[in-house]
Parts: C-alpha cells; structure tokens; sequence
C-alpha cells in the first residue's frame, strides 16, 4: 500500500470509528465496503476487524458499570445458538437474497420503533434478537444493526445501550480474528491497515464519543439510532445490489 491508500484507509477508519462511538455500530458496515475499493475485500474485513476488537474493548472498559451483562450473556448463548441455522439458511438462499432481506427487514423495524414500538426487555425478547443475530452473522455477515434495533425497541438509555453491544462484539470478534489466522488470511497488508488506521480509530473514536456525551436525551439518542439503521440498511442494500 503506497501513502496515498493508507491515507485513505485512514480516513475511512476515522469515520466508521466516529459512528461507531456516537451510536454503538456501523464500525465495520461502514469501513468493510470503502476499504474494499482501497485494498481488496478479504484484507479490509480482517484488518477492520482487527480495529473492531480494539474498539469494543475500549468502549466496555470505560462503561464497564453501565453493561447489561445479564442481556449481553443471554444475547451472546442465544446468537451462539443461531449460528449453525444460518450456515444451513445459507444453502438454501443466495446470499445476496438473504442480505437484501435483512436490509429491508431493518428498515422496517426501524420505521416501526420510529412510530412508537416497544419491546419489553424480558428473557424473550433478548433470546429471540441473540438467535436472530447469530443466525444473520453466518448467513449474511450483517448483525449489528438488528441487534441495534432491538435494544432500541427495548428502550435502552444511551449509555447502557452502547456499552452492552460493544461487549456482545467484544466476545465476537476476536473469535472472528482467531479465524482468520488460522484460515491464513491475516497478510500483511491487513496488519498495515489494523496499524496505519490505530491513529485514525483513535481520533475518530475520541470525535464520536464527544458527540455521544451530547445525546444525553434518550428520545434524541434514538432518533439518531434510526437514522443510522437507515443509512446502515441502505449500505447493506448497496453492497448487496453491488456484489
């Protein structure tokens, strides 16, 4: 990578970081397809992925007090659950069907949290959006913004909303990096992008979480939650369309 793609890459990363401290998600959904046009596919979901960890950790240890851990464990038991129905859904769909669904599903359960659904937080409830985001990891990749829609719906106040998700991903993703590595794609050029792009997360989290601390009102955190499942299904539809 010469210094212009890595400048590039930089910026993207600072971005995605951004969004990903202001409401939680869209780290990846937003960094995986812009990096992609800098350097290739399969480097840029590893070394996102590898920033992604860094992220997470940082976000459960500074509001650690504020994680639902009872939800996140409940979450996580369940999505481990889903994962073998989506690799099974997998052989029965095509995956750019499967993804164009989840998008307008999103986008539809976004539009009914926006007109006053509410999901009461009991076992149930977090049971079916673990399954349902484990079963959408191995079939379509794309499990952060319904999970976000759910603790939404669930009426999460900000702070315990961004916290519980990062430590949901924060068990996640170093087994997704584990993968990698022993799949042999962790190259070098995905080391170069999890290390050029460390200064840009870091800022671009710092940025985000200036700009979280100012949604303190829990009715404005959530509209600017649903505005981002649009945006974040809209991508998703994009990369689908794309693919």
């Amino acid at each position: 990578m010469n210094s212009s793609m890595i400048l590039g890459a930089a910026g993207i990363l600072a971005a995605a970081a951004l969004a990903q401290a202001a409401t939680g998600f869209g780290f990846s959904l937003l960094a995986v397809p812009l990096l992609g046009l800098v350097a290739g596919p399969v480097d840029a979901v590893v070394g996102s992925s590898v920033l992604a960890c860094l992220i997470n950790a940082v976000a459960v240890a500074r509001d650690h007090g504020a994680v639902r851990w009872r939800t996140a464990r409940t979450v996580l038991a369940a999505g481990l659950a889903g994962l073998p129905f989506g690799l099974l859904l997998l052989t029965v769909l095509p995956a750019r069907s499967l993804t164009v669904l989840i998008a307008f599903c999103v986008l539809a359960g976004a539009a009914a949290i926006w007109r006053g659904l509410r999901i009461r937080g009991g076992r149930a409830a977090m049971l079916t959006s673990g399954f349902v985001s484990g079963l959408l990891t191995t079939a379509t990749g794309v499990n952060g913004p319904p999970m976000a829609a759910a603790f939404s719906a669930m009426g999460l106040p900000p702070r315990q909303f961004r916290a519980t998700l990062a430590a949901i991903f924060m068990v996640v993703g170093p087994l997704g990096v584990a993968g990698f590595v022993l799949a042999g794609q962790f190259t070098t050029r995905a080391g170069v992008i999890a290390l050029a792009g460390l200064p840009a997360v870091v800022g671009g989290w710092w940025a985000g979480d200036r700009l979280f601390a100012r949604l303190t009102d829990p009715d404005l955190f959530r509209r600017v939650v649903l505005a981002a499942l649009c945006v974040a299904s809209l991508i998703t539809l994009a990369r689908a369309v794309t693919a």
